[in-house]
């Protein structure tokens, strides 16, 4: 997948702005994802933080039934996609589609080279073989995974785009902005394969990363202060309106 055909999927010619939801029961998913679609975000990701997936699942099928044709992935927290695609392709059975799934680690080795990826080329297999047909978003140099040396940065980039539709990367953790060169980087190496950002943007931020990146994946950004589990519809229309500006 290129930039431009990642862009026609969400119908979208500047920056893709998905809210992560940490969902915790059907209302509190259906609210926030409702305030999004509101906001003209193109879709939004769910994740469950605070329980295990199995109990995400049924979340996930009221989501889908409540907006049957709105763009909406999924994290399941620490779950790799081999695990994950066969489980995605099970619900599409079942009339529940998922768009798009984000993996916080793609398991993208940076000290061997791009055709010597086992656990990465596993993954790929995996969603080859299932029939899962989403967007990938694939978690690289990524927060709280295992540490990658910025030097190698650009070579982890580039592997990744082997291996995954969207290289996905993040800032040291939750809430806290990415260093600006690292994006940089990313973009550089990763050429014309789309490149997301999934920590730290905020409304105040936003147009630092604007050159660099094709999509983020924002939550403690644009939520109510102090509260990680809801959007704050007035930070999420300051930070649509910013992405719209002509002096953005």
């Amino acid at each position: 997948m290129n930039r431009e055909q990642f862009k026609q999927r969400f119908d979208c010619r500047g920056l893709v702005v998905l809210p992560v939801i940490h969902v915790l029961d059907n209302a509190q998913a259906e609210r926030n994802i409702q305030l999004a679609q509101d906001a003209g975000c193109p879709g939004v990701f769910l994740i469950n933080h605070d329980f295990p997936y199995e109990q995400f699942l049924p979340i996930i099928r009221h989501a889908r039934d409540c907006f049957p044709d709105y763009w909406i992935g999924v994290n399941f927290l620490a779950v790799t996609g081999k695990i994950a695609f066969p489980i995605l392709a099970e619900l599409g059975v079942e009339n529940t589609r998922v768009d798009g799934y984000w993996a916080d680690d793609a398991r993208i080795d940076e000290t061997r080279d791009t055709s010597d990826q086992p656990e990465a080329t596993d993954i790929a297999e995996t969603l080859s073989n299932c029939g899962w047909n989403g967007i990938y978003f694939g978690g690289t140099a990524f927060k709280k995974q295992r540490e990658v040396d910025p030097a190698h940065y650009a070579q982890s980039a580039g592997i990744a785009t082997q291996y995954m539709d969207v290289v996905t990367t993040s800032g040291i953790a939750t809430g806290h902005s990415a260093d600006l060169e690292k994006i940089e980087t990313f973009r550089k190496a990763c050429g014309d394969s789309p490149v997301a950002l999934a920590s730290g943007i905020t409304p105040e931020n936003v147009s630092e990363y604007l050159p660099w990146v094709d999509s983020v994946l924002v939550a403690t950004g644009i939520n109510i202060k102090d509260d990680f589990y809801n959007i704050d519809p007035a930070r999420l229309a300051t930070l649509m309106g910013l992405i719209r500006s002509p002096n953005t």
